[in-house]
Order: structure tokens, then sequence, then C-alpha cells
């Protein structure tokens, strides 16, 4: 975690200059007024958004402010346009090829049941649900332990000012997410991108502008690079709908990092005395002070192990099957290959911004030790038993598996490693009829046998539990 979550921490002594008024370049007296201007504006209307501020963050205001950021850009026309076509033609044409070669690299059948086109302005609003999980339980702990951390009297003292200062602080907490969404969704290239679903389940999506601008630094066809991330979008899909359990066990990861986020209240508390709530300077200086900066735990590590880990498997899977499903179809494409394994080792822009929003990067570190896992267990043991661990939790391969991947496969020869016919469609079906079978029965009047039936259905389940059976943890 190099980054606090919506930018509390120290200030950057490298960008002291920056706020130097002796800095040549700073803006005259005529800008500096200009700059004012703007920002009484802005403050206007974060006040104006008070009122339909509910919990830590101000949705609302993120999205008004998203949408204004990107308001400039020409969503008419939102690239790869050419003769007698458009963008969400030619992203559709790449996408029905993409899937036509998976079909071939994969034991997953397709999982998208649209391919669709976004501008920036609609992956914003199409991922906004998304992050509002992601970012709240972030921001409920910073502004809590901020609220706690004063003495009782002070509470007192504030009295109605502490319900304006949590509004203050949902307004602030929206206008960083909403200038963060605006400079991210101007980088993404499709909506799996980060690693995570952020977008519709069963829904591909590809922005072609960001895909375009993104072509501009490569000498491949314009029409290579579409198909090539049409395949990986594609690939992502197949393993978010086909494997009911990945999708909330990486979200659920990244909560559980957030909700471990701590803050160190005895400084808050010996800073407190100092701190007018009716003086926005010192309120200010005390979130600049990188007192409310977090500090990981060793639960946090432990689910940042478990998410790296993840998230490297899931990468490094799309690497291999997207690598076979193309082959030698496409000339540009091992070039890709590399630049994409760069882009996400190494964390590009949007791996940036989600470290600011979150706290946290997602990064796979070793996606190319998943890839060549992945590739060694379907040379040794086929596709289908390859595809076949994503099946079930507990047969996925660990941070340690990652390190010897001759030990993982040499163990998956052996029978009781993995059923030669197990099938991740099949085994789902059992599942499903398995917890049929013990709602049937509780319902019956079979009360404890029912119960018994249906808890035991649901723990070999894991993640797969509907949420409408009340079985989740609160």
């Amino acid at each position: 975690m190099s980054n606090p979550p919506f930018g509390f921490g120290p200030p950057d002594p490298d960008k002291r200059g920056d706020n130097d008024p002796s800095n040549p370049g700073q803006p005259g007296g005529a800008e500096a007024f200009n700059q004012l201007g703007q920002m009484l504006s802005q403050l206007g209307q974060m006040l104006s958004q008070a009122g339909s501020s509910s919990g830590p963050v101000n949705y609302d205001l993120a999205k008004q402010i998203a949408l204004q950021n990107l308001s400039g850009r020409d969503d008419a026309k939102i690239g790869f346009t050419s003769e007698g076509g458009d963008s969400a033609t030619a992203v559709r044409d790449a996408a029905h090829l993409a899937e036509l070669w998976l079909d071939a690299a994969t034991i997953l059948p397709a999982g998208a049941t649209s391919t669709v086109s976004w501008s920036a302005r609609t992956w914003v609003e199409k991922t906004l649900p998304t992050w509002q999980r992601l970012c709240d339980p972030v921001a409920q702990q910073v502004s809590g332990a901020w609220m706690q951390a004063l003495p009782e009297e002070a509470k007192q003292a504030a009295g109605p000012l502490l319900s304006m200062m949590g509004q203050m602080g949902g307004m602030a907490f929206g206008s960083q997410l909403g200038n963060a969404l605006a400079q991210l969704a101007q980088e993404v290239l499709t909506s799996t991108e980060v690693g995570l679903p952020l977008g519709e389940a069963s829904t591909s999506a590809l922005l072609p502008a960001n895909i375009e601008k993104f072509t501009e630094g490569l000498e491949l066809p314009a029409s290579e690079v579409l198909v090539f991330l049409a395949a990986r979008e594609a690939a992502h899909q197949r393993l978010f709908a086909h494997v009911p359990w990945l999708r909330q066990r990486l979200l659920a990861t990244v909560e559980e990092f957030a909700r471990g986020i701590t803050v160190d209240t005895s400084a808050l508390e010996s800073l407190a005395g100092s701190i007018d709530p009716a003086n926005p300077a010192s309120i200010e200086e005390a979130m600049s002070s990188g007192l409310l900066e977090p500090q990981t735990t060793p639960e946090q590590q432990a689910a940042l192990k478990r998410l790296e880990t993840l998230l490297a498997l899931v990468e490094g899977w799309v690497d291999v099957v997207v690598a076979e499903a193309i082959g030698d179809r496409l000339p540009g494409a091992e070039a890709l290959r590399e630049t994409l394994r760069r882009r996400r080792a190494t964390g590009g822009p949007a791996e940036q911004t989600f470290a600011t929003l979150v706290g946290l990067e997602l990064r796979p570190r070793r996606m190319r030790a998943a890839s060549s896992l992945w590739k060694l267990v379907e040379d040794r043991h086929g596709m289908e038993k390859r595809d076949g661990l994503w099946s079930h939790p507990d047969l996925m391969p660990t941070a340690e598996d990652l390190d010897e991947p001759l030990d993982f496969a040499d163990r998956m020869a052996e029978p009781a490693a993995l059923a030669s016919d197990l099938d991740p469609i099949a085994e789902l079906e059992r599942t499903e009829k398995a917890e049929r079978e013990a709602r049937t029965a509780a319902e019956g009047g079979d009360e404890t046998g029912g119960t018994k039936d249906s808890d035991t259905a649901s723990a070999d389940k894991g993640d797969e539990t509907p949420k409408d059976e009340g079985n989740s943890p609160s």
C-alpha cells in the first residue's frame, strides 16, 4: 500500500516548490483571481450537493464532477470509425471473432451475452455502483477514526458542527473520487482491465477512444489491437460468468483489506485540542499532516497476499488462453502480449489511480509465474484439467505453488488431486441441486435435518451462496 486512500498523507517534499510563492512558475495575479473564482464556483456546487449526501462519500457529487471533467470529450465519435462503419460495429465484430477463437482454447463457454462500446462517460456511469462498494469501507474507516478520536468534551462543544463536518468529509471524498474516476475513464481499455469485474455481469465492454489512443504508440494495425483486447475482455468474462465464486471472492477480498484500515488515533487525540471546528484551516492542516495515513495491519497483509495471488492467477490464465486462441492469427500478438504484461505488472495509470482511491495497488506482481504454471498444467494434464481447477477455490494454486509450479503439476497427477472427469459446470449443477433438495427438506418440516444439509451444502459451495439465503456474513 504505497498510496494512502483518498490522498491522505504527508506532503511530498519533492513538490514543496510547487506551492512556493517565489516559484516563477506560479500563476500571476489575474490568473490567481481566475483560479480563486473557479474554486469558489466548485465550492458552491459542493455545498449545493450537501443535502443529497448520505454515507461517508457523496457519490452524486462524485458522478457530477467526473462527468463534468469529461464533458469536453467528443462522445459522438469515440474512436475506430472507418468508412462504412462505426466503433460499435467494429467492437462487435472484433468480439465475435475473438469468441470463435476462444472456443478452441478453453472448456469454459462464452460468458458475455452482449458486447458494447463505451465512452469514458458511460464507463463512469456503469462502474460507479462497484466503486461505491469498494470505496465505502475505506471512507468509513478513515472518517470514523477521525470522529472517534475527538474527546467527549470536544464532541459536546462542537454539537451540530460534527454533522456538518461529516457532510463536508463526504463531499471531500466525493470530489476526489470524481476527479480520479475522470482520469481513470480516459485510460482504461476494457471493463476488466484493473482485474476486477467493475461493469455489469455478462457484458463485455471496450472503450474504443482509449484503445485508439493506446494504439498510437504501437506500430501495429488498429484492427489487430482491437481484436486482441476483445479476446482478453471475453476471456475475463468467461471466468467471471462460469466461476461463480470468483467475482464475489475478488470484491470481498478488496473490501476486507479496506475494512482493516486503521488510523493512529493516539496521534489524533494529541492534535484534537488544537483543532477549531469553526476554522477550516486548522482542519485542513490536520488532514495534510500525515496523521490520517492508514497503518497496514497483519490482517491486511494476509488479505493483500490472497488478492495478489488470485489476481495473478486470473491474469495468468487469461494471458495463456488468449495466446493460444490467437496463435499465429495476428502477427503482432506476441508484441501486444508483452506490452500488456508490462502495463499490468508495472502498474499503469489505471492501477495508480485505483491505489489513490482505495489505498491498494492492484498489480498482479506474479502474473508471469502464474502464466507459466497454467501452461505447465495444460502441457502435462490437458486443457480440461487446467480449467477444471476453477470449479472450486480449494483446488486453486496458492502463492507457494507459484514458487514451485513443478510440485503442483506433480500433485495433480495423483488420483486424489483432481478427478479426470471433473467438469466445472457439472460441479456447479450438482451443488445447486443439493441446495435445492436441502431447502425442500427444510420446508417439508424436517427442520433439524434440512438445516444441517443446507449448511453443509453452503459450506461446500463457499462463496457461491446466494445472498437471499441469509448465510452471507454480516
